[in-house]
């Protein structure tokens, strides 16, 4: 098949681009480098540099192809807070902008790559995907509105339609941005330099972690599954795992013993996240290989930015 992946120099991008590769698939490459880094993808891969609201440009690329996989997407909460224009124009603007340029040119299917944050704050878990959204910053927001846009054209104009709403995606390669940078990446790092591990709050809030290779499963399956057009399908670990719990298991897997400071200013958003995976099973076949720990082992082996110092 042949695939256009819209944010392919980023992490799951990048992963997802070179496993398609490996598989014997013809991958085009999107993305304008905000932060990523194309020296990782395959040289297989053709690459273009360019915005996804770029329409002539997204004319070329999607000429002949099968199936696209959006991510492309401003990410940062925190920079969404500052931001909301930006993330609105990008997130959800150049979803519009990337669905239309779909119709023009006749491809059949598109995978968007959204997020478990636009749950919210919930009562109960694990998190359905029939549950009332409640986003709390502007990017879970942005993500919403395009889950609405992708559903909602593609019902209109006969474009297959699947959203992904991935949950804390982690892995070697994960990018470490100076400021928020996400939780393991960073305990990871800090760990391994014999530093200190800032916990904020008290460290019982929880999230649903999933390595990088259980993603790129179901992202792929998603690309061809028969009875998932329409749907919006939940791809995490389906297991709930506190902040203090990781502290653990990162100091078991590096075997250092960095200090833990706890940050009872900031809470870090919500309680508790954690993916039901019941839709994941049944339309895609979906079942996460990779438990935390040995992921947490998989990450210090294959990233060299975390050899210990």
């Amino acid at each position: 098949m042949q695939f256009l992946i819209t944010g392919a120099a980023g992490f799951l991008g990048q992963n997802l681009a070179n496993r398609l590769v490996r598989n014997g698939h013809a991958v085009r490459a999107l993305d304008d480098l905000s932060t990523g880094d194309p020296s990782q993808l395959s040289p297989d891969i053709h690459f273009t540099r360019g915005d996804v609201n770029d329409r002539p440009k997204l004319w070329t690329l999607l000429q002949d192809v099968d199936c696209i996989y959006h991510l492309a997407a401003r990410v940062l909460v925190h920079e969404s807070v500052l931001y909301p224009r930006e993330y609105d124009t990008v997130n959800v603007g150049g979803t519009v902008t990337l669905m239309e340029a779909m119709r023009d040119v006749g491809v059949r299917r598109v995978v968007f790559i959204s997020s478990g944050a636009i749950y919210g704050e919930q009562a109960e878990q694990p998190l359905h995907e029939e549950m009332r959204p409640h986003p709390r910053s502007p990017y879970a927001v942005s993500k919403l509105a395009a889950e609405y846009y992708v559903r909602t054209i593609g019902s209109l104009w006969g474009i297959e339609t699947v959203c992904l709403r991935v949950f804390n995606a982690y892995g070697p390669g994960q990018q470490m941005p100076p400021t928020y940078t996400p939780v393991i990446p960073n305990f990871l790092n800090h760990a391994t330099r014999n530093g200190t591990i800032v916990i904020n709050g008290d460290g019982s809030q929880t999230r649903d972690y999933v390595y990088k290779d259980d993603v790129v499963d179901a992202m792929l399956s998603a690309s061809t599954a028969p009875d998932a057009d329409g749907e919006i399908i939940n791809v995490g670990s389906g297991v709930e795992t506190s902040v203090s719990e990781v502290a653990n298991l990162v100091m078991k897997a590096t075997g250092a013993k960095p200090e833990i400071v706890y940050n009872s200013r900031n809470a870090g958003g919500v309680n508790r996240m954690c993916a039901d995976l019941t839709l994941a099973k049944k339309l895609l076949n979906y079942q996460p290989q990779v438990p935390l720990e040995k992921g947490l082992c998989m990450t210090l082996e294959q990233d060299d930015r975390l050899k210990m110092q």
